[in-house]
C-alpha cells in the first residue's frame, strides 16, 4: 500500500508539502498541487484516517450503542444520528448491543484508546460503574449516578397527554401496558403521570407493569381482560406494544377502535416519510439525535463541560387506534 513518503518522492516534495495539498492547506502552489494530486492518482494513495486519528488524538468517529437494531424506534434514531453526524464530517459506529454491559463497556475503552471520540448511548445494562462525568458520553433517557448528560423526550408530559386524549374521546376504563428497566430511566413517568392523572379525574386505570422484556404479553392481555373486561381505552408505553396488543385484541375479536381504543408512545414510521398510522404519543426524533450529538461534541470539545439535560415536549399525533373525538 503507497504511503505518504512514496507520493512525496514521485512528485519530488517534501512530506510537508504533501501533508498540506491532502488537508487544502493555502500557500501551495497550484503547480505543486497539481504535482502531487497526479502522484495519488497514479499510486492510488489513500490517507489512513485511523492512524491520522492517533496523531491528533482525534478519530472523527462516534459511537452509538442501542439494544437492539430491531426496535423501530432506535432504528429511526440511529438514522438521524448518522445523518447528523455525516453533515459534520462524523463517522458513527453502531454497536448493537442486546443488553450485554460487557459488549458497551469495550465501546467505552474505545474512547479510552482513542478509537472512536465518544458515545450515544441507549443503555440498559449494568455499565454505570464505567461511567463518569469526565467520559464523552450522552445518555438517551436514562440516568447515572455520575452527572452525564442526557437527552430524553418530555415523558411525564406524554403520560398525561395520553390520558386526556382516551378520556377526550370517551373511554372511562382506562389501562396500562408496559414493561420498565431495572435501572432508573425516565420513561418510567409515562406510566406514573398517566396513572395519577387518569386517578386524579376519577378513572383509576388497571395495567401491566412487568419487568421487561415482555415473553408473554399475549397471556397477560387476556388475564387483563378477563378481570376487566369493561376496559375501553389503552395507553401502551410504546408503538411496538400496541401494534402487539392490537393484534392479540384482534384475535379475541376486540375491535380497535370501535370496542377499544389504543395510544401508543414514541412515533415510529415505516419510513422517513410516512408513519405507522397509529395514534400515539410522538417523540421529536430527529431534535433528539441532533441534540445528543450536538452536546457531545461540546464534551468532546472540552472534558470539563458541565452536564446537559434537554427534555424535549412531546405531542399527540392521532391515527387508526383512536376515534375522532
Amino acid at each position: 500500500m503507497p504511503t505518504m513518503k512514496d507520493v512525496a518522492k514521485l512528485a519530488q516534495v517534501s512530506l510537508g508539502t504533501v501533508s498540506r495539498v491532502i488537508n487544502h492547506a493555502s500557500g501551495v502552489k497550484p503547480n505543486t498541487v497539481l504535482k502531487v494530486e497526479e502522484a495519488i492518482q497514479k499510486l492510488s494513495y489513500v490517507r489512513n484516517e485511523y492512524a491520522r486519528g492517533f496523531k491528533i488524538n482525534s478519530s472523527r468517529t462516534i459511537a452509538l450503542i442501542l439494544p437492539t437494531i430491531w426496535h423501530p424506534f432506535f432504528a429511526e434514531f440511529a438514522y438521524f444520528v448518522e445523518q447528523k453526524l455525516y453533515k459534520l464530517n462524523y463517522k458513527m459506529l453502531l454497536c448493537n448491543s442486546e443488553a450485554d454491559a460487557g459488549k458497551e463497556y469495550e465501546y467505552i475503552q474505545m474512547v479510552m484508546q482513542n478509537k472512536v471520540d465518544g458515545i450515544i448511548g441507549i443503555t440498559y445494562s449494568a455499565i454505570d460503574q464505567y461511567v463518569s462525568s469526565k467520559l464523552p458520553f450522552v445518555s438517551i433517557d436514562r440516568y447515572f449516578t455520575e452527572k452525564v448528560s442526557y437527552v430524553t423526550s418530555d415523558n411525564a408530559q406524554g403520560g398525561r397527554l395520553a390520558a386526556q386524549e382516551l378520556l377526550n374521546r370517551g373511554t372511562h376504563h382506562l389501562a396500562f401496558i408496559g414493561s420498565y428497566s431495572e435501572y432508573k430511566n425516565d420513561t418510567t413517568k409515562r406510566h406514573d403521570s398517566f396513572m395519577d392523572y387518569a386517578i386524579r379525574q376519577g378513572f383509576p386505570p388497571a395495567e401491566i407493569y412487568v419487568p421487561g422484556p415482555i415473553h408473554n404479553l399475549e397471556d397477560l392481555v387476556y388475564e387483563l381482560f378477563n378481570q376487566h373486561p369493561d376496559i375501553d381505552g389503552i395507553f401502551c408505553v410504546n408503538d411496538t406494544e400496541l401494534i402487539e396488543t392490537v393484534n392479540i385484541l384482534r384475535k379475541q375479536g376486540v375491535s380497535v377502535p370501535g370496542d377499544v381504543q389504543i395510544i401508543g408512545y414514541d412515533g415510529i414510521g415505516v419510513t422517513n416519510e410516512v408513519s405507522m398510522y397509529v395514534s400515539t404519543i410522538a417523540q421529536p426524533i430527529h431534535l433528539m439525535a441532533d441534540t445528543a450529538v450536538n452536546i457531545l461534541l461540546r464534551k468532546i470539545k472540552d472534558p470539563d463541560h458541565a452536564q446537559e439535560i434537554s427534555v424535549l415536549p412531546v405531542t399527540f399525533r392521532p391515527g387508526y387506534t383512536t376515534i375522532n373525538p
